[in-house]
């Protein structure tokens, strides 16, 4: 508790006993200045004016907690750092909660994908349990129906066609969506839409095949997807049956195939997959 009379300093000082009353005695008559201040509350000031011998009571004074102001310093995420947050997410993505959906960003504004995190998705996607359990189910068919003969039946035939499908599947994801993105700097994955008429989105699906983000989030030609295609395709000529390669065309018309289930993939991505991922983030898509 401070007390200065007016035109006086420093001026008088005295503390509260434990009921919070003061006394200041021998003060000069005059005008003077109180101020009250107590740790963590609001200080405040009181002024009035003493006659010769007179005494002063104070009215009833309160001290108020004094607005809290907290400052939050918030660090920003590296476009890396977020695209590992955002990947961890997509690698939760499972249709039905079960298949792999780990290419398909709900994230119209997804950050970035260093070459890292291409070829970390592709092994993913690759090595899945899921995905292993699948290309058997495919070897099966493929062996029920008698394709690629030349491998024979029984368990040595379905061993190979159990290999050429697996070595199918891990060229063409990490062709298509590691090496040639990474060289090209691209996006392998797919970015649902979700807004506009179904024509859009139709258009927006089917085009997906041949048109991608770079990493610079531009739209350009999906070369990754065109030329990983077709790279496959070369490789799968180096190992199936040679009768079962279809002659000089067997490449291209390959290709076309993986091109045409690139596009396949975006249409039920955009209308189908989507309703069936319920671990999905769930952010509202923006238009593309």
């Amino acid at each position: 508790m401070r007390l200065r009379p007016e035109g006086q300093s420093p001026g008088l000082e005295v503390t509260t006993d434990d009921d919070g009353r003061f006394v200041f005695s021998n003060v000069a008559p005059g005008p003077f200045h109180l101020t009250i201040s107590s740790p963590d509350l609001a200080s405040q000031d009181f002024s009035g004016s003493l006659q010769s011998g007179d005494g002063y009571v104070t009215p009833l004074i309160m001290l108020a907690i004094p607005t809290q102001v907290t400052e939050v310093h918030v660090e920003g995420f590296t476009q890396e750092e977020l695209a590992d947050v955002q990947i961890a997410e997509q690698e939760k993505q499972r249709v039905f909660g079960v298949i792999p959906n780990f290419y398909v960003s709900y994230e119209p504004n997804a950050a970035p994908l260093t070459a890292k995190h291409k070829f970390g998705l592709a092994w993913k996607s690759a090595s899945d349990p899921i995905t292993l359990v699948g290309v058997g189910f495919l070897a099966g068919i493929d062996q029920a129906g008698d394709r690629w003969s030349a491998y024979g039946q029984g368990a040595q035939g379905y061993a190979k066609r159990y290999g050429a499908t697996y070595a199918n599947v891990f060229a063409a994801t990490f062709i298509g969506g590691a090496v040639m993105p990474s060289v090209l700097k691209q996006d392998p994955r797919y970015f649902y839409k979700g807004t506009g008429s179904k024509r859009s989105r139709i258009l927006y699906a089917v085009a997906s095949s041949v048109k991608c983000k770079g990493d610079n989030g531009h739209w350009q030609p999906n070369y990754s997807n065109i030329i990983g295609s077709f790279a496959g395709a070369g490789l799968q000529a180096l190992y199936l049956p040679e009768n079962d390669r279809r002659g000089s065309g067997f490449v291209v018309s390959s290709a076309l195939i993986r091109l045409g289930e690139t596009s396949l993939a975006g249409v039920l991505q955009e209308f189908l997959f989507s309703k069936l991922t319920p671990n999905r983030p769930r952010r509202s898509a923006s238009q593309h």
